[in-house]
């Protein structure tokens, strides 16, 4: 029947769903339609529900004082017990409980007997686009293994029958919410649901909604307090209203997170327990929804830098509300590819190899054993812990790198020309580890992944690798009587300003605000870190061995900054029109800057690049302590001839060497790093 009836707004009704509601609650409905009809024609320009108080008017529900709304409130549950058992359009089946073994196992969290992972529904007003928004962060939050994501329309919010299997309710929208919408969700809380309530106009009993100091939209400052009574400062956008108590509800109301207003902190964070079956709610009047370069120009830097406790406060919230934010398990390595650029250097490679593979066609080492899969070779029996290495890759072997697009932009004699790639590895550096080092020079081998599990950064500190970030190991070879050998250190500098050089001497993004900061990391700015060099050596005879390994934000937009972002801020700002850049393309640009700088540096010294560097790095004219905050005052007047930091304190100069110390950008301080 559904086609063919029309309502009277000209709209279809999608489905036909049958309710079982008590007689006393139909009368009371009845009776409560006649008196809107009766006030609407006495009182046309007055709210739709007079009464003694406001019922359901978005802003607040006397739930637990009223005994006529809490009438309503369980013939709404009433409803859905007898509500159709029918598959629910975008949403899965409905389900009974799980069993009392997994509830034990699982407290936190409700399971469906199909063995299915249970629901989070996001509910927009309708808005696809706001679904994939908020989607796209909670799968970024969230083990995505453990819980099904689904939109959640106004329909189905009235209709269907989802409270019993749903996880968490995701209230992602600052609309005004219906008098129904706001007694269904609250329903949903009095059976003991999960609800965050993200910029929403829903208020439980005991908190009202009235607008705040700050506009819409605009900066404000967040103090949010952990669990473990720690505070997070914050800069975050208002959504222009803050909670209030209203002294009206039984339920318990706690300030989690408060806003600095003109005379007062208001409250902008606040957690709700609703219902005898102790419902609990986190409710949001900031937008912690919102992504920094969601925003105008205005306020990208300082949304930016608090991106990373945007995160943490999510993270810290989604977890009190019974969701596992830590991944279940670690994505598997994925075979590794034999990719060339040049046939000659290859071809040199793979007699390499399979010298060193022998008949068993494995090549050993103790960061692990790869097993190679010749072209031609149909099936290949592959013991526990051996990796794969194709050296003759499928057609389409990966959707995260492109040969094409990196063979283009690499323009190197040698450097980079013979590609290892993995979509997942622990880390590029593992890969060329062990016997891969004694490949020959000639080849100019590079390991590059999309993904890395156990990234390495300076000091053994973890490095986040997820898609969008490029990463590459480079095997170099140098002479130790070199200019070069005899300065190290300069390395680690030489590859850190190709990439930065990458992305400034394209035509167009000479503006991108890439840095450098002192001994190994790009920064945006002097704000923010978004990538770093490492560089291990051994010796052998002559011969310096050296692996190269560099680990940069390319489209990777969150938790902290990407090139990207600089990129489309740049276009905000100017009105450009610059495309958005690849991993592979800066990979391939970066490598052959740094063939161009160790052959400059080789033949002239440091003086070849010092000039570029300084105009790159974030330290000119900066003024530190040396050692302590009480210790002396120095400025940064450069680097040595050995790649150390240079400091002026009175008439000393003093060279800080990169092993044992650090530049602190925060306190101006340069420190002696521990363990």
């Amino acid at each position: 029947m559904e086609d063919r009836l029309h309502m009277g707004n000209g709209l279809r009704p999608e489905k036909i769903v049958s309710v079982l509601l008590r007689e006393t609650a139909l009368q009371e409905l009845f009776e409560q339609q006649q008196d809107q009809d009766q006030d609407q024609e006495h009182h046309q320009e007055e709210p739709e529900l007079p009464s003694r108080h406001q019922h359901m008017d978005g802003h607040h529900l006397h739930l637990s004082s009223c005994h006529e709304c809490q009438e309503l409130e369980n013939s709404t549950i009433l409803s859905v017990k007898y509500a159709s058992v029918e598959n629910i359009p975008d949403l899965p089946d409905d389900c009974t409980a799980a069993d009392e073994e997994e509830e034990e196992e699982e407290e936190s969290r409700r399971r469906n007997s199909s063995g299915k992972p249970p629901n989070v529904l996001v509910f927009t007003g309708g808005c696809e686009e706001q679904f994939l928004k908020i989607r796209s962060l909670l799968v970024e939050c969230v083990d995505t293994d453990c819980y099904a994501i689904y939109h959640l329309r106004p329909q189905q919010a009235l209709s269907e029958p989802w409270l019993d299997n749903t996880l968490l309710l995701v209230l992602a929208t600052d609309q005004t919410l219906t008098p129904q919408l706001q007694l269904r969700f609250l329903s949903y809380l009095s059976q003991g649901g999960k609800l965050l309530g993200l910029s929403s106009s829903l208020c439980p009993a005991g908190l009202t909604l009235r607008p705040g100091d700050t506009q819409k939209d605009h900066l404000c400052s967040l103090t949010f307090t952990k669990s473990d009574s720690t505070e997070l400062q914050m800069s975050v956008l208002s959504s222009g209203s803050v909670f209030v108590r209203d002294g009206a509800g039984v339920g318990d109301v706690e300030l989690w997170g408060e806003i600095s207003g003109r005379d007062e902190r208001e409250m902008a964070i606040v957690r709700v327990t609703h219902g005898a079956d102790s419902g609990e709610a986190v409710l949001c009047q900031v937008r912690l929804e919102t992504a920094p370069d969601a925003h105008d120009a205005q306020g990208f830097s300082e949304l930016k830098m608090s991106n990373g406790r945007r995160y943490e406060v999510l993270t810290e919230i989604l977890t009190s509300l019974g969701l596992s934010c830590e991944l279940s398990q670690v994505p598997s390595h994925s075979p590794i590819y034999l990719l060339s650029t040049d046939t000659e250097q290859t071809g040199l490679f793979l007699s390499w190899l399979r010298a060193q593979a022998g008949d068993s066609g494995v090549l050993r080492s103790v960061e692990g054993d790869l097993k190679v899969v010749w072209a031609g070779d149909e099936s290949v029996d592959v013991c526990e812990g051996e990796r794969v290495l194709h050296t003759e890759p499928p057609e389409s072997f990966s959707q995260l790198f492109s040969l094409q697009t990196y063979t283009h932009h690499l323009q190197t004699q040698r450097l980079g020309r013979t590609v290892l790639y993995a979509d997942i590895t622990s880390s590029t550096m593992d890969l060329l580890q062990g016997r891969m080092l004694q490949s020959p020079q000639e080849v100019g081998l590079i390991a590059i992944a999309a993904r890395q599990t156990q990234g390495k950064g300076r000091g053994g500190n973890a490095w986040l690798s997820p898609p969008g970030c490029a990463m590459f190991t480079l095997h170099l070879q140098l002479p130790v009587n070199s200019r070069l050998g005899q300065r190290i250190p300069f390395l680690q500098h030489l590859a850190a300003l190709a990439v930065v050089q990458s992305v400034r001497t394209l035509p167009g993004y000479e503006d991108v605000d890439l840095r450098l900061k002192w001994p190994n990391d790009i920064y945006y700015s002097n704000l923010m870190k978004l990538g770093g060099v490492l560089v291990s050596s051994s010796v052998t005879g002559q011969t310096f061995s050296l692996l190269i390994g560099c680990g940069f934000n390319v489209s990777n937009s969150n938790p902290t900054v990407c090139i990207n972002d600089l990129v489309l801020q740049l276009n905000r700002e100017h009105g450009h029109s610059l495309d958005t850049l690849t991993p592979d393309q800066l990979i391939a640009r970066s490598v052959t800057l740094l063939e161009r700088y160790v052959s400059d540096f080789q033949l002239r010294g440091p003086q070849a690049l010092m000039q570029l560097y300084c105009r790159r790095w974030v330290h000119s004219g900066t003024r530190v302590r040396l050692w302590s905050e009480d210790g002396p005052e120095a400025e940064v007047v450069g680097l040595d001839e050995n790649g150390f930091l240079q400091v002026r304190t009175g008439d000393q100069v003093v060279s800080v060497q990169p092993d044992g110390n650090s530049f602190d950008m925060l306190r101006n301080l340069v420190v002696t790093k521990t363990s």
